[in-house]
């Protein structure tokens, strides 16, 4: 964890623009992000979170393939969980280092040398909070990826010099996250700016900040549903002070439509020319209407056709609507290249530029009221209302009166706990670390692959999803920690590592929140 030091004052927009070679002699000089105004180290820090979750590699090859949207089209390794280990070390420091720029906006609006300076680019109070929402915002990504992690000391590995942090328990860690949002959304003067520039998310605007942050707090609520009583009282609390009423208040980061300032997805097919991800063929039966014969499984709308498929993928060269097995070895995977969408050739909305990735969208918050008033018909409506309006805005599309009623008539025959998740699942794409989740978190949906089941038939046999690490018959629950730990805050890793099933740095450690015997389990079995 000390190394994490090392990164932690170069300053949001330093970090934006320099490669890992250069971060050591960007470090000579710690102080230089206190002359940096901090609308823009904000804006860097929001670009450095975004770049570094929503890309071909923490989401690419780790959260979007654990929650099958995405497969890998050649080297299925990730998608069998069997991760590098350099990729996860550097996105554990990666994403400390969000945190750290985070914090540093929190300085620059607290620090008496320096706050009054930048209350010109906006009220400090609102500044404080906006940051303090998004370090919650990339926390709970953290905890929620790797478990018990640093969280209460993580913050002075530069203001008190701390070099070794300890790791806290998921539960403390979701107590102090609900206890930072409530405190900041409480602080917000929505009377005045947050930022006066550099805001990308919600372009300065209070009272889209306290709208978020409130809407956040039902998030990690809802995740905390089976394991604390308080749960319903947070969701009160927040929907009093002021959630998302509409798309409009969707938190989203929008990449420049000028420059190279590429959104990543689209940065690693089209300039780095990696041709490597198809939309994953358990999504793509979800979205067509289809049933998983193989496993006979059956779908929950049979033979209704999402309006988002030509949203979230593309057809094939011969006109069809097809997606990859999750998936086979690498080595057979390959041999279904031919019939799946080639994503390079046509751009679905995700590998488009200027993509805005999802940190929120209000369509996620009315599942979460639905499963919150005890699957309410009117909020699950509305969500899934509101999620076509999201996805075909977004995409510059029209969506007829028609086909949108005839599509919520059809899901909405029975409002339950399975519906209500599958939508969200649905609503969720390209946030794979929200959704993977809530998989673990509800176990649905059920139509997704689980180890030893079909993926493919290939050559007349049928070839198992056969994962390359032990996870208990299960979906992964967790990544392990990443080994530098154990060379850098060795006694606290160890110490970690004791805590997990078998005190082993495993794979299948259950996070705080999901209580079910298995992901795998119906909701029921509690």
């Amino acid at each position: 964890m000390n190394k994490i030091l090392r990164y932690m004052t170069i300053g949001a927009v330093a970090l934006t623009t320099f490669s890992c070679s250069d971060i050591d002699s960007v470090n000579e000089n710690p102080n230089s992000p206190a002359d940096v105004p901090s609308n823009m180290v904000m804006e860097g820090a929001e670009k450095w979170a975004m770049d570094n979750i929503y890309d071909l590699w923490f989401s690419g090859r780790q959260c979007l393939t654990y929650s099958q949207q995405w497969v890998q089209r050649n080297y299925t390794e990730e998608d069998r969980y069997q991760i590098r280990e350099t990729v996860n070390n550097s996105y554990f420091n990666y994403l400390y280092m969000g945190l750290a720029n985070f914090d540093k906006v929190i300085t620059l609006n607290t620090d008496e040398k320096y706050k009054a300076t930048n209350s010109a680019y906006g009220a400090n109070a609102n500044q404080i909070a906006a940051a303090k929402i998004m370090k919650v915002w990339l926390m709970d990504v953290i905890t929620d990826t790797w478990g018990n992690v640093p969280y209460s000391q993580a913050g002075k590995l530069e203001s008190e010099g701390m070099l070794y942090a300890v790791y806290d328990s998921q539960k403390d860690i979701y107590t102090e996250m609900i206890k930072e949002l409530t405190d900041a959304v409480n602080t917000i003067d929505v009377s005045q700016p947050a930022f006066s520039s550099g805001d990308v998310i919600f372009g300065g605007k209070a009272e889209k900040w306290k709208r978020f942050g409130n809407s956040l707090k039902c998030r990690l609520a809802i995740h905390l549903s089976k394991v604390d009583p308080n749960w319903k009282t947070y969701i009160r609390e927040a929907v009093e002070s002021g959630v998302m009423q509409s798309n409009d208040d969707a938190a989203k980061f929008t990449y420049s439509a000028s420059g190279s300032d590429y959104c990543q997805f689209y940065e690693g097919f089209y300039v780095e020319g990696r041709n490597d991800f198809s939309i994953a063929r358990p999504l793509l039966y979800l979205l067509k209407g289809e049933a998983d014969e193989l496993n006979h499984k059956t779908h929950p709308w049979p033979g209704t056709v999402d309006p988002r498929l030509s949203i979230y993928t593309c057809p094939n060269g011969d006109g069809e609507y097809t997606g990859m097995p999750f998936v086979t070895p690498t080595g057979i995977q390959d041999k279904f290249r031919a019939s799946s969408p080639d994503w390079k050739s046509g751009q679905p909305l995700a590998l488009t530029p200027t993509y805005s990735v999802p940190l929120m969208t209000y369509a996620e918050l009315k599942f979460i009221l639905c499963e919150y008033n005890g699957y309410d018909r009117q909020d699950y409506e509305d969500g899934v209302r509101a999620s076509l309006a999201y996805w075909y805005a977004l995409a510059g599309k029209t969506l007829s009166a028609a086909d949108e009623d005839a599509y919520v008539a059809a899901v909405s025959k029975k409002v339950d706990a399975e519906s209500c998740a599958i939508q969200k699942y649905l609503d969720l794409f390209t946030n794979g670390t929200e959704a993977w989740t809530e998989i673990r978190r509800t176990g649905y949906p059920e139509q997704l692959m689980r180890p030893g089941e079909i993926a493919c038939i290939y050559k007349d046999q049928p070839v198992k999803f056969t994962p390359l690490s032990d996870t208990k018959g299960d979906i992964i629950e967790r990544v392990k920690y990443p080994t530098n730990e154990s060379t850098l805050n060795g006694t606290n890793f160890k110490e970690a590592v004791a805590k997990l099933s078998d005190g082993t740095n495993n794979y299948y450690t259950k996070m705080y929140w999901d209580v079910r015997k298995s992901s795998y389990d119906h909701p029921a079995n509690k």
